[in-house]
């Protein structure tokens, strides 16, 4: 089984189990992380957002452009921003790390006056 590494909002590490198949944000899920994941993986927010370590992201297949727009939306959007729903663990993967955000965006909350 494939491991990562998730670096919490304070700074600290944690190794994870990573089964192949599962996306970023499913293993955040798994493993109790706060990674929002309001659109449960459909593209329509930015809530999954994950700063990937420079080391891993030129081995992540290419943003698509669906999520190039929801990165737009994002919190504290770096170079190597991308979207956990759509990061999906292989075998290549074994060892990715990634850091979550300070804070998320949610724009799909209804906000009532």
């Amino acid at each position: 089984m494939a491991k990562m590494t998730f670096i919490d909002r304070d700074g600290l590490p944690h190794d994870v189990d990573a089964p192949e198949g599962l996306s970023v944000l499913e293993i955040a899920h798994r493993n109790h992380f706060d990674l929002e994941g309001a659109c449960e993986g459909s593209l329509a927010c930015s809530t999954c957002h994950v700063v990937v370590d420079p080391k891993w992201y030129g081995k992540l297949k290419d943003a698509s452009d669906d999520e190039e727009d929801m990165l737009d939306l994002a919190f504290g959007l770096t170079q190597t921003s991308r979207l956990g729903c759509q990061i999906v663990m292989t075998k290549d993967l074994d060892g990715l790390v990634v850091t979550l955000p300070k804070a998320s965006r949610n724009m799909m909350v209804d906000k009532k006056k």
